[in-house]
């Protein structure tokens, strides 16, 4: 009994040593979730400063795009100082055909933006003001992001200002559509919630760097949130300041995604196991000058595989404006090379 009462008592001791032992692991993760909380805090007080409200004023179909007169549409989204002068990063697709830009500070002072440049392609856009005493962000490296590390994003969702909410990157290298049609390619994928008018503002680390600008939110889905990478920001950014533009090449076919049969793969030794149908030419377009006819199917360009449009776009770079290229083709079942001249892209209409 004495022995069996021993063994009792160690027990209850046990469970007791082991309650005991629980207590430093929860204040551990109180700790840990103050930790969070500061960073969060931390990071939103240091960008609060630097994260603009744009509104803009837009003519609608059939406006004489005067602003203030009828025929007007009013949307807003979110920016960023990028430079202590004045120059601030947003969303081409915030302020595209805009006929007043206007930009609200956090302190409530506003300013008429003029627009440097836009780039439809990347949904990139760059603004000028003249204000004095602006905090610029500090610009992050998005080679050096990992899945799972802390995102926060900061806009003014629905024109509440300066709204902050956090979550983590979910992906890295996603591939999205801008609304010009082009593939933006290294988009980081994230959960911290964006709604409209977060469009244009930072995503950013714990550091406080931006690392992505935000642009984009899959409805229904919750937590499909994306951002254009900050070095695709950079390049971009820095193009529109010296031209005002990004140039890229066109052919001028109008097209769509098709399988190629097996044994036409297989007899012409293709490495893509689809190609782009012509439906139709530009008229005077390279591709038109080049002899490409309709029903001809496009597989590659300067001994690249071209297996869809998004191909295509992804080869069709600023190098190859007014260079001699091969495009590669199957015409009635046969394999052609084509010398053509790609020109330069028109950018996306108003």
């Amino acid at each position: 009994m004495s022995d069996l009462h021993l063994q009792v008592l160690s027990a209850g001791d046990l469970r007791q040593d082991r309650a005991t032992d629980a207590l430093p692991f929860m204040e551990e993760d109180g700790d840990l979730l103050d930790a969070y909380s500061r960073v969060v805090t931390t990071v939103a007080e240091r960008l609060r400063p630097s994260v603009v409200n744009i509104a803009v004023t837009q003519p609608a179909q059939g406006g004489n795009g005067v602003a203030g007169e009828p025929g007007q549409v009013r949307g807003t989204g979110s920016g960023f100082v990028i430079t202590p002068d004045g120059l601030i990063l947003t969303n081409s697709h915030v302020v595209h055909r805009a006929s007043r830009i206007d930009v609200s500070l956090p302190e409530g002072s506003s300013y008429e933006a003029a627009l440097i440049g836009e780039d439809p392609d990347t949904d990139l856009a760059v603004l000028k003001i003249s204000a004095p005493d602006l905090v610029a962000v500090e610009l992050g490296d998005s080679q050096r992001i990992k899945v799972g590390q802390m995102a926060v994003a900061i806009g003014n969702p629905y024109g509440f200002e300066c709204s902050v909410t956090a979550g983590v990157v979910s992906a890295l290298g996603r591939s999205l559509r801008s609304y010009s049609g082009r593939i933006i390619d290294n988009v980081i994928q994230t959960d911290a919630a964006l709604n409209p008018g977060n469009s244009g503002g930072p995503l950013v680390n714990s550091r406080g760097e931006v690392i992505g600008v935000n642009t984009a939110v899959i409805l229904p889905a919750q937590g499909l949130c994306f951002a254009i990478a900050v070095n695709t920001a950079k390049f971009v950014t820095a193009r529109l300041i010296r031209d005002g533009k990004i140039r890229r090449s066109y052919i001028g076919v109008i097209g769509q995604d098709v399988p190629l049969g097996r044994r036409l793969v297989r007899f012409h030794s293709l490495i893509a196991p689809s190609g782009i149908l012509v439906h139709s030419l530009e008229t005077e377009s390279p591709a038109a000058r080049a002899g490409v006819t309709t029903g001809d199917v496009i597989i590659g360009l300067d001994k690249q595989p071209v297996s869809g449009v998004d191909d295509l776009h992804r080869i069709l770079t600023e190098e190859k404006v007014g260079v001699v290229t091969t495009v590669t083709l199957i015409r009635q079942g046969r394999k052609l090379d084509l010398a053509i001249v790609p020109a330069e892209r028109r950018q996306v209409g108003g």
